[in-house]
């Protein structure tokens, strides 16, 4: 019962890895647009980003392989939900990029 259940909270820390790393993406890409020096929030956010997750995964690889699968499953998982939740329209992100030229 003990790996259940330890399989089970590395799949939940790979949710939480997965929301932290492509939630601060989005909310990077969000802020870069408007930020006077986007390259430096840019690389800020990915050092801290992937620094984290790796640190996450390292952490859930302690437990062996199948918590590092289960991590991972759940990274994927939270990725599949946040890029569903945070959509944008394809219209709506042409007009955007174009500057409303469509």
């Amino acid at each position: 019962m003990s790996e259940v259940f330890s399989l089970t909270l590395a799949l939940l820390a790979g949710v939480l890895l997965g929301a932290f790393f492509f939630g601060g993406l989005w909310w990077t890409i969000h802020r870069g647009l408007a930020s006077p020096q986007p390259a430096m929030l840019i690389l800020g956010s990915f050092l801290l980003r992937t620094t984290v997750t790796v640190t996450g995964f390292y952490i859930a690889l302690q437990g062996g392989w199948q918590g590092l699968v289960a991590c991972m499953v759940g990274f994927l998982v939270s990725r599949i939900v946040v890029t569903r939740f945070i959509a944008v329209p394809r219209e709506k992100t042409a007009k955007r990029l174009t500057g409303g030229a469509l």
